[in-house]
């Protein structure tokens, strides 16, 4: 039989690997990728509802800024997802997939509310608040230590771990919650609401002003530690390659341990200041879900600190806004979640393009 020669043509596509993309480049993508999101849900708008796009998004402002008092709700909401973001970012850097900061976060209010259900007006109010602080760090601190445990002495999975945790601690919630109001009504109250006993004082005339003020500096202080220190460096080495970290002499197992146990603390932190700055109580819904939304903001900062006050401003205002547009349309809120369903998958489909270059076969000479 006479063989049929084939030639192999190169793809028609291909990807490849961008270098690290300056700044300006890789902020124009993102920009034009939020424009075209926007002019997409204006579209969408005006063809499911009649309504005017620009006075939808004059709206979703107004969700954020129209007043004082939801300026500063926005900065708190801010605060509050920003801190839970900054306790997953080490364990990121490293390549722990920690998605265990909702239950670190109630269990760290759960420990803050304990103390104060049980002390009540027994102690000083700075002292109380004191107690209730190192009673977050630790709950946050064994809840996040126990996964990082099983993980560097046993190879265990860290992401189904750290995911099973929440919903033990949604239980352990629901269960004091149970035992703490007899009358199983599920609902603890607010804890000290005439005396104000362990709430966190006012700052700026305003109840969030500390939340914000304490967030800020953690912020700062974790972009340091992570940028210039030597944890932040054996971080980074553990992340990109266990082997290479151990034969330079990092301790593997200790950064492990050591970085996730941080995550934890400031995880609890943040259920700290959800109990003594915001709630004063306790539900199984305090985290709001936002141990999961600062997977994604922390993800789309790339893990830098200062960036993913960006992101979290970014996630809040979207938020925010469709609640607003919902209330002041009297639409359903299917269509706001479209909305911010739309633009979330635009900002994160740029990071495509950001980090990855796509190629075209060219085209072949004609043969003569």
């Amino acid at each position: 039989m006479q063989k049929t020669d084939k030639t192999v043509r190169e793809p028609l596509v291909h990807i490849t690997k961008r270098p690290d993309m300056p700044l300006f480049p890789a902020l124009l993508i993102r920009l034009c990728a939020i424009l075209l999101a926007l002019i997409i849900c204006a579209l969408i708008i005006f063809w499911l509802t009649g309504l005017n796009p620009l006075a939808v998004y004059k709206a979703m402002f107004e969700g954020s800024f129209s007043s004082t008092r939801k300026i500063w709700n926005f900065l708190q909401n801010t605060a509050m997802l920003l801190c839970i973001a900054l306790a997953v970012t080490p364990a990121f850097r490293m390549r722990f997939w920690n998605l265990g900061a909702e239950g670190q976060v109630l269990v760290g209010g759960l420990a803050s509310a304990a103390v104060m259900f049980y002390v009540r007006d027994s102690w000083p109010s700075w002292l109380l608040i004191l107690v209730m602080l190192i009673s977050a760090l630790a709950a946050g601190i064994v809840w996040a230590g126990v996964p990082a445990l099983f993980k560097a002495n046993f190879g265990t999975n860290e992401t189904l771990f750290t995911l099973m945790m929440n919903y033990v601690a949604i239980q352990l919630v629901t269960f004091f919650i149970a035992v703490w109001v007899p009358t199983g009504s599920g609902v603890l109250g607010v804890l000290n609401q005439q005396s104000q006993n362990g709430w966190l004082p006012a700052v700026f005339n305003q109840r969030y002003g500390l939340n914000v003020l304490i967030v800020g500096i953690l912020t700062v202080v974790m972009f340091i530690y992570l940028r210039y220190s030597k944890h932040g460096y054996e971080i980074s080495v553990v992340g990109e390659s266990e082997n290479t970290a151990r034969y330079i002499g990092v301790n593997v197992k200790g950064v492990i341990i050591r970085t996730v146990v941080l995550s934890g603390a400031v995880a609890g932190l943040a259920g700290f200041l959800l109990m003594a700055g915001a709630a004063h109580t306790v539900t199984a819904e305090l985290a709001g879900g936002n141990g999961f939304t600062a997977v994604l903001v922390s993800w789309l900062a790339k893990f830098n600190p200062l960036t993913m006050i960006l992101t979290s401003m970014l996630i809040v205002f979207l938020q925010k806004g469709s609640g607003e547009i919902a209330q002041a349309f009297r639409l359903s809120s299917n269509i706001s979640e479209i909305m911010t369903g739309i633009i979330l998958f635009f900002i994160i489909g740029c990071e495509f393009f950001i980090r990855y270059r796509i190629n075209f076969r060219k085209k072949a000479e004609e043969e003569k």
